[in-house]
């Protein structure tokens, strides 16, 4: 009997104070199921593109670059990987401006290391993971939009969320759409950063308001 060995999420951690920097390579090490394979204190393409990642941890706070020119630097370098931003900042506005700008995930500095892990995890898994302290605030602000925000989605793109509020789960609404699970984890992914989101039961929710089932 062959046992195929899943290899280890592979993280690039780019973190403005060294120190703090270290620390988090040091935490991500103690996780059989992770692996840094590089870490700086600023963006650099190449190093993320020798490196290749399938997570990178990119500091909003210390960084000397733009947001959207440090995103786009590292997707550029590596397209395929997973993008979460770390910041000290707990304010919705800020976190929709890092979603906005192509983040896939928004996580507050001052979270526990299990916490940490577990949103890395999340993030890498496909999903979406916004700091929960800052995820109701960006969810009352959007509710109060009303059905201005089905402007903001596409037609596949309610379509999805129409069959994530009656209860399908990613392999289900794949199979209904006729479409790979990795095309509708981008959907959803994309719904949630549109809809400032980090649940499918927000989701649920919200298409039950504008009328979607």
């Amino acid at each position: 009997m062959v046992t195929t060995v899943s290899r280890p999420l592979r993280a690039f951690i780019i973190e403005g104070q060294v120190l703090f920097g270290k620390a988090l390579c040091q935490v991500f090490s103690m996780e059989p199921d992770l692996q840094v394979v590089g870490d700086g204190d600023t963006v650099s393409a190449a190093a993320i593109a020798q490196a290749r990642p399938d997570l990178i941890l990119l500091d909003l706070d210390g960084s000397p670059v733009e947001l959207g020119e440090a995103l786009a630097t590292c997707r550029a370098a590596v397209p395929e990987a997973r993008i979460c931003v770390l910041s000290m900042r707990a304010q919705p506005e800020v976190t929709q401006r890092c979603l906005s700008a192509g983040a896939d995930g928004y996580i507050i500095k001052d979270v526990t290391p299990a916490e940490l892990i577990r949103a890395v995890r999340m993030v890498a898994g496909g999903d979406t993971y916004v700091d929960p302290r800052v995820a109701g605030g960006m969810l009352r602000r959007r509710m109060g939009n009303g059905r201005q925000d089905l402007n903001e989605l596409s037609t596949r793109e309610m379509e999805v969320i129409r069959l994530i509020a009656e209860g399908l789960s990613n392999k289900e609404i794949s199979a209904r759409l006729s479409l790979s699970e990795k095309t509708i984890k981008n959907h959803i992914s994309r719904i949630f950063s549109k809809l400032n989101m980090c649940a499918r039961s927000q989701a649920a929710v919200h298409a039950a308001k504008l009328g979607l089932i």
